[in-house]
C-alpha cells in the first residue's frame, strides 16, 4: 500500500529501484506549504510540459490534493493505490506525484523520448508504392496502420510479455473479416508465453509458429505499413512489438514469398512477369549449383558436346571435384555476403564487390576452382537476390542439393527436391495450408497467384482466409 507520509514512499521508490542513478526523486512544497513528492525516470518526461504544465500550476494553485485534476491540464492522469501499480507506471515513462496525507498516488503521462523518423524501409525498398515505414515506437507504428484503413472495424488488443523486459505487444486485425479460428489461435498463443524477455518480434514468432523443425518461413514480417493492411483486409492477423519496427503477419503462405506489395500497384501483366521471373529465379537459386554438379560428375552424355569440351578445358588443372569446388564457392559467396550486411554501409558495399571480383579471378588464375562454377554461382546470387524472403532457405536447401548432387546425380536431386515438397505441403500454419490456394486448390485464391488477375476481377477474399466477411469488392461494370 502506498503511504500517506511522502518521505516513506520515497525509501519505497528508492528501495524498489535499488537506488539507480536514473530515477529522479524531488521534493517540494506549495505555496500553501503542501509537501509533494515527484518522482519519474531520466529521459521520458518532456521537461517543458512538467515545468509548463504541471509545476506552475501546482505549485501556485494546489491547496488540496483533491483540486490536482482541476488544476492540471494533462490528458492522462490516473491514481495508484497499490505499490505494484507505482512501479509499472514509472518503468512505462510516467511521472507520479505523491502528496503528504494523501494514501493515493497520481501518475501523469509525459511521456516523451527520442525515437527514429518514419524513413523508407532498406529491405523492402519500391520504385511504385508508398515509402514509408515503422519504426521503433508500437504507438507510431499501430497510428500508420490506422491511417491505412480508417474504419472502426479496425481493432487492437494489448498485451505485456516479458517478466523482466514487460514489453508491450499488440495483434491487429479487422473485425467481421479476420479469420476467428486464426485469431484464437494466435490469442492463446500469445497468453502461453512465460518467458523472462521479449526483445523483437522474433522472439514471439519462435514462441507461437507451429513447426519448429521447418525452415520454411511460416510467419511473415514486414517494415511496411500498406503490406500489413493489404495482409488483415485478407483476414490474417497482424502482431507489433514495441521496440522493433518488424510487424509479424500470420499466417504466411508459401506463394506470399514470390509477391510483393508492388505487383498490387502495376498492372497484372507485368506483375505477372516480374511473378514468373521471381518464380524462376527462386528454382536457379535452389537447384542450379546441384544440378551442374550432378551433370558434371555423373551426366556429362546429357551436356551439348561443345559445351562439355570447354567445361573440361575449363576445369583441367582444378585439383578438387566438383562437388567441393561448389561448397567451397558457395560457402565464400555467404562469407562476402555476411561481412558486407554487418560492415558499415559504406564500406559493406565496396567490400562485397571487391571481395567478389578479386577472390573470383584470383582462384580461377589460382587453379583452385573452374570460371564455369563461377559463372554458376554468380547466377545463383544474383537469383537469390531477386527473392528475398527465402534468402536463408534457399541457402540451406541449395547446399543440401549440392551434396545429394554430387554423390547421387540427377537421382539425388529429384529426391532432394521431393523431400523439399513433401516438406511444404506438409506445413499447417495455424490451421492454413501452406501450399494453399495450389495444394488445396481454390478458384479464388489462384486469382492471386503466380499469374495475377486485374484487380477488378477479384471480387472475393481467399476462401480459407476472409471466413468473416467474403466479400471484397461488388460487381464492377467495365465498358
Amino acid at each position: 500500500m502506498i503511504s500517506k507520509d511522502i518521505y516513506k514512499n520515497r525509501e519505497m521508490l528508492l528501495e524498489e529501484f535499488n537506488n539507480t542513478s536514473d530515477l529522479i526523486v524531488y521534493e517540494f512544497e506549495t505555496n500553501s506549504n503542501l509537501k509533494i513528492l515527484m518522482s519519474y525516470l531520466d529521459g521520458f518526461i518532456d521537461k517543458n510540459i512538467l515545468d509548463r504544465d504541471v509545476m506552475k500550476p501546482i505549485i501556485t494553485d494546489l491547496k488540496n490534493y483533491s483540486d490536482l485534476k482541476k488544476i492540471i491540464f494533462v490528458s492522462d492522469i490516473k491514481e495508484l493505490e497499490t505499490q505494484e501499480d507505482v512501479v509499472k507506471q514509472i518503468v512505462s515513462g510516467n511521472l507520479l506525484l505523491f502528496i503528504q496525507g494523501c494514501k493515493q498516488c497520481f501518475s501523469l503521462d509525459l511521456k516523451h523520448w527520442e525515437k527514429r523518423a518514419i524513413e523508407e524501409a532498406d529491405s523492402e525498398a519500391v520504385v511504385r508504392g508508398p515509402k514509408e515505414s515503422f519504426i521503433e515506437d508500437i504507438s507510431t507504428n499501430k497510428m500508420l496502420l490506422r491511417r491505412k484503413i480508417r474504419n472502426s472495424n479496425l481493432v487492437f488488443e494489448d498485451y505485456t510479455l516479458g517478466e523482466q523486459t514487460e514489453t508491450g505487444i499488440s495483434i491487429a486485425y479487422i473485425q467481421h473479416i479476420v479469420n476467428d479460428d486464426i485469431l484464437n489461435k494466435v490469442k492463446r498463443r500469445i497468453q502461453d508465453i512465460n518467458t523472462d524477455s521479449i526483445l523483437e518480434s522474433g522472439y514471439i514468432e519462435q514462441f507461437i509458429e507451429d513447426s519448429s523443425s521447418s525452415i520454411l518461413p511460416t510467419i511473415g514480417n514486414t517494415q511496411k505499413p500498406d503490406i500489413v493492411a493489404g495482409k488483415i483486409l485478407e483476414g490474417r492477423v497482424a502482431i507489433f512489438c514495441d521496440g522493433t519496427p518488424h510487424v509479424l503477419i500470420i499466417p504466411h503462405l508459401f506463394i506470399e514469398n514470390i509477391q510483393v506489395s508492388e505487383d498490387y500497384y502495376s498492372r497484372p501483366y507485368i506483375a505477372t512477369f516480374l511473378r514468373m521471373l521471381r518464380t524462376l529465379a527462386l528454382l536457379l537459386g535452389i537447384v542450379l549449383p546441384g544440378l551442374y554438379v550432378a551433370l558434371q560428375t555423373f551426366h556429362q552424355e546429357m551436356i551439348p558436346t561443345v559445351l562439355i569440351i570447354t567445361m573440361a578445358g575449363a576445369r583441367e588443372g582444378v585439383p578438387l571435384p566438383s562437388v567441393l569446388e561448389a561448397l567451397l564457392m558457395t560457402i565464400m559467396l555467404e562469407l562476402i555476403k555476411e561481412s558486407g550486411v554487418r560492415l558499415p554501409k559504406a564500406v559493406g558495399s565496396a567490400v562485397s564487390i571487391v571481395g567478389a571480383l578479386v577472390l573470383g579471378q584470383a582462384a580461377v588464375e589460382a587453379g583452385i576452382v573452374s570460371a564455369p562454377m563461377v559463372i554458376v554461382i554468380a547466377i545463383t546470387a544474383i537469383a537469390e537476390f531477386a527473392v528475398p524472403a527465402l534468402t536463408e532457405v534457399m541457402i540451406l536447401y541449395r547446399l543440401f542439393l549440392i551434396i545429394l548432387g554430387g554423390f547421387m546425380g540427377l537421382y539425388g536431386i529429384t529426391c532432394g527436391l521431393v523431400i523439399i515438397i513433401i516438406e511444404a505441403i506438409s506445413l499447417d500454419p495455424f490451421g492454413i495450408p501452406y501450399g494453399y490456394p495450389i495444394a488445396p486448390s481454390d478458384k479464388t485464391g489462384l486469382r492471386d497467384f503466380i499469374i495475377r488477375f486485374p484487380l477488378w476481377s477479384m471480387k472475393k477474399r481467399p476462401n480459407l482466409l476472409g471466413k468473416g466477411n467474403k466479400i471484397r469488392q461488388r460487381n464492377v461494370r467495365k465498358k
